[in-house]
C-alpha cells in the first residue's frame, strides 16, 4: 500500500471504474488492484478544471473494509441523562452516552420524520405554520431539512472523521468520508436520522416525541428534574439542553428564572436565488457544465458600511423552503437534494448584526437580539399576508427600484414584488445593496435581473449565547445544566453541533463520574 497525489479531469473519475483505470495509467502501476480515496476536491480556478486526489493504492491485495465499529453498550438499566432536543447535537449526544455506558432519554418537542413530513407538506400547500412541527423542530432538528452540509472549520474541537464515520454507519455515502465539501442530500437525511434513532433504541435509550420542555426543576442551583408538557415531571441530574437556535421559549424560560444568558450577535438578510445555470457560467466559464462537473457553488464575503456581509448556506440545484416556526412570521432556508439537480442555485446572503446597534431593544436585556429578529420576520409577513415572501430582482434591488414582475423561484409558497427596503432594516438593506457591487465585479453577472431576493434569512445562528464554563461544559451557575450547540451559540452546522454534543455527553460523563 501506498499514497498518491494525482490529477484527474471530470471526466476521468466520474464512477469508481474510471477512477481506478485512470489512476493505474497515470501511476504507471499496471498490477494496481484497488484505490481507497482520502482526500478529493475541485480545484476550477483555470482550465482544464480537473479533481486533486489523495489515495490509497493497494497492490495484489483487496482494499479492506472501513473500520466503523463503536463501543455501543446495553444501557437498560444504566444511570440516566436528558437530552432536549432531536437535533443532530441530541442525537450524537445520545451515542456518546451510550459508549459511556449512560442511559440517554431524549424529549424532542417535534414529531419523527416520518409524521413530520405531513406537517411539512401543510406549510406549503395550506400556509399553516404547526409551531411544534416545522423545518425547525421534530426527529433530526433543523439539520434534517437544511441539505446535509457537513464541512466544518470545526476541527479542534472534536474528531470530525467519527462524527462523518457514525453517519456513514448509519446510511450515508462512503463518499462524505473524503470530499472536501461532502454533502448528504436532504432527501437521504431522514432515513439516517430514523436509523441512529434505532441504534439508540437498540441499545436501551428512550426518545419521546411530542414532550416539550416547560420547565427546569432545580435545588440549590442543582438541576433535580424537568418538566414536560405543562404538567408531568421527569427526575434527572443531568440536563444536555441541545433545543436548536429557534427554541425562542427555552430562551425565555431561562430568562425568567433568573438563569443567566446573553444577547449575540447574528446576521440577518435574504435568500438570493439565481438560475444554476447562470452560476455553473460564472464558476467555471463556459456556456454550460457538461456531465461530469458538479453544479457549481460559491463563497462570498465583503466589508461594506463597517459590517461584513456574507454567503451563507450556498445550496446548488436546491430550492428554498418556508422555515417559519411560527404562524405570522416568514422564514427562508436554503436545501438541496443528494443529486443537486434542481434548476436553480440559492444562498443566504447575510449581514453581521452586532447587539449595540439594537439600542430599541436594549431594554428587553439578552433578549434583544431575539426581539429584533422576530420583529423583521414578522413585518415580512406583515408585507404579504401570508407565506408567499416579499421578494426583488437583485438589479432591481441595486437600483431601488420596483419589480414589476419576478423571476421564476423554487420558493413552494410563492413570491410577491416588495421593495425589501421596505421590510428590512436599514442598515441591512444599505449593507446588502453596497455588498452586492462588489459582488458583482468578482462574479460577473452575478447582480442580474434573472436572480430574485427572497426575505427574509434570519435563523443563521442564535441570537441568545447560554454561557458555560469552558472546562466543564456546565452552565456557570445551574450544576448539571448542560448548553449545547446552535441553540446556545456554540456550534453552526450537522457536525459542529454533532461534535459539541458528544462533547457535552462526556463531560456528563467526567463531571460526575457516573
Amino acid at each position: 500500500m501506498k499514497q498518491l497525489e494525482i490529477s484527474l479531469l471530470p471526466e476521468q473519475c466520474h464512477d469508481e471504474h474510471s477512477t481506478l483505470d485512470s489512476i493505474r495509467k497515470k501511476s504507471g502501476i499496471a498490477d494496481l488492484s484497488g484505490v481507497r480515496i482520502l482526500r478529493k476536491s475541485l480545484d476550477a480556478r483555470k482550465k482544464p478544471i480537473h479533481f486533486n486526489l489523495l489515495v490509497e493504492v493497494y497492490i495484489a491485495e483487496n482494499v479492506p473494509e472501513r473500520d466503523l465499529i463503536f463501543d455501543f453498550k446495553d444501557v437498560r438499566n444504566a444511570p440516566h441523562a436528558i437530552i432536549v432536543g432531536a437535533g443532530p447535537a441530541g442525537l450524537f449526544a445520545a451515542l456518546k452516552l451510550i459508549e459511556r455506558g449512560i442511559k440517554p432519554v431524549i424529549i424532542e418537542r417535534g414529531k419523527d420524520v416520518r409524521e413530520r413530513r405531513r406537517d411539512l407538506a401543510a406549510i406549503t400547500k395550506l400556509n399553516t405554520v404547526n409551531p411544534e412541527s416545522n423545518y425547525c423542530f421534530g426527529e433530526g432538528g433543523a439539520g434534517t431539512y437544511s441539505d446535509g452540509k457537513l464541512y466544518t472549520r470545526s476541527t479542534k474541537r472534536g474528531d470530525v472523521q467519527r462524527i462523518l464515520k457514525l453517519l456513514v454507519k448509519h446510511g450515508a455515502d462512503e463518499k462524505i468520508l473524503y470530499e472536501a465539501h461532502p454533502h448528504i442530500g436532504t432527501n437521504k437525511l431522514p432515513q439516517i436520522i430514523t436509523a441512529i434513532r434505532e441504534t439508540i433504541l437498540h441499545y436501551g435509550g428512550e426518545v419521546h416525541f411530542n414532550t416539550k420542555l416547560t420547565d427546569i426543576i432545580l435545588n440549590n442551583n442543582e438541576v433535580i428534574g424537568i418538566e414536560i408538557n405543562g404538567k408531568d415531571v421527569l427526575k434527572t441530574k443531568h440536563v444536555i439542553l441541545a433545543t436548536g437556535h429557534s427554541a425562542r421559549d427555552i430562551f425565555e424560560l431561562l430568562h425568567h428564572k433568573n438563569i443567566l444568558i446573553e444577547a449575540k450577535p447574528f446576521a440577518l438578510g435574504v435568500r438570493i436565488e439565481h438560475p444554476q445555470a447562470l452560476i455553473d457560467s460564472i464558476q467555471y466559464k463556459c456556456d454550460t457544465r457538461g456531465d461530469y462537473l458538479p453544479p457549481a457553488s460559491y463563497s462570498i464575503v465583503n466589508q461594506s458600511l463597517g459590517r461584513g456581509v456574507f454567503s451563507f448556506c450556498m445550496c446548488p440545484g436546491g430550492i428554498i423552503a418556508p422555515a417559519a416556526t411560527a404562524p405570522g412570521e416568514i422564514v427562508v432556508n436554503g436545501w438541496s437534494p443528494s443529486k443537486r439537480n434542481n434548476a436553480f442555485a440559492n444562498s443566504g446572503l447575510v449581514v453581521s448584526v452586532d447587539t449595540k446597534e439594537l439600542s430599541a431593544y436594549q431594554h428587553l436585556g439578552p433578549l434583544a437580539a431575539l426581539a429584533f429578529q422576530q420583529q423583521v420576520e414578522q413585518q415580512c409577513f406583515a408585507a404579504t399576508q401570508s407565506l408567499q415572501a416579499p421578494a426583488q430582482r437583485v438589479l432591481d434591488f441595486v437600483n431601488k427600484k420596483a419589480s414589476s414582475t419576478l423571476p421564476d423561484c423554487s420558493y413552494l409558497p410563492g413570491l410577491q414584488a416588495h421593495k425589501l427596503d421596505d421590510v428590512l432594516p436599514s442598515f441591512v438593506a444599505a449593507s446588502l445593496r453596497d455588498a452586492l457591487k462588489a459582488f458583482g465585479q468578482k462574479l460577473k453577472g452575478y447582480v442580474s435581473n434573472d436572480a430574485v431576493m427572497v426575505a427574509t434569512e434570519s435563523r443563521t445562528s442564535s441570537p441568545v449565547r447560554i454561557p458555560r464554563d469552558k472546562e466543564t461544559l456546565e452552565h456557570p451557575q445551574i450544576k448539571g445544566l448542560y448548553p449545547c450547540a446552535e441553540g446556545a451559540g456554540y456550534a453552526g452546522g450537522i457536525v459542529s453541533a454533532a461534535i459539541d454534543g458528544e462533547n457535552c455527553a462526556s463531560n456528563v460523563f467526567k463531571q460526575n463520574n457516573i
